[in-house]
């Protein structure tokens, strides 16, 4: 059991710590401390369920139907092109930040569609998560322990991501780092929607 526990938390931990749409956008919440910690919450929770699916049967499915395959892709390309946009916007935009911070904070359901969007409209979310994970899952002589292990790597990535980066907020609160932050994250989706479109 704890074998397999072990394997799941060192594969979805060689994952998820490479920086991604979802790392990215975690990372962006918990500098502007604007519901950080339940978005951080929502993305261990979502990742838990895909990868149980991924282990119990999912990854199979996906694997044997390139229509859905279509579908997560083209569909989060589009999601990435249109979020790596306004995120360009606010980092070319000079006043984007005071605009910004007039606007006052959104709403924490605003925020949590806003991180549900980033993490299911992505498929490498799937392609990693699902298929990946999932289906070394399949494979191991306790899949729940696997499964359990892939979650508590989540737990830690997201929560110490959410929190480290919050800590950090005040020392990296100047325009110059948001509009940095803002274009790394657009450079980050275009880069991840370049990648579906062309592979």
């Amino acid at each position: 059991m704890w074998q397999s526990y072990l394997n799941g938390l060192l594969v979805a931990a060689g994952l998820i710590v490479a920086l991604g749409a979802q790392n990215a956008f975690v990372l962006a919440q918990s500098l502007r401390r604007e519901h950080h910690l339940p978005v951080a919450a929502l993305c261990v929770l979502c990742d838990a369920l895909l990868v149980a699916a991924g282990v119990f049967g999912l990854a199979t499915l996906l694997a044997q139907n390139p229509v859905l395959l279509g579908i997560a892709r083209w569909g989060g390309a589009a999601f990435l092109l249109w979020y790596g946009v306004k995120a360009l916007r606010r980092a070319l935009n000079p006043q984007a930040l005071s605009e910004a911070a007039g606007a006052g904070p959104r709403s924490r359901r605003a925020v949590l569609l806003t991180a549900l969007a980033v993490t299911l409209l992505n498929p490498h979310v799937y392609l990693d998560t699902v298929l990946l994970i999932g289906s070394l899952g399949a494979q191991q002589s306790v899949p729940g322990a696997y499964a359990l292990g892939a979650a508590s790597a989540s737990l830690l990535w997201f929560f110490s991501l959410a929190l480290g980066a919050a800590w950090l907020a005040p020392w990296l609160a100047r325009p110059t780092t948001w509009r940095l932050l803002d274009l790394s994250v657009a450079l980050m989706m275009f880069a991840v929607a370049g990648q579906l479109i062309t592979d």
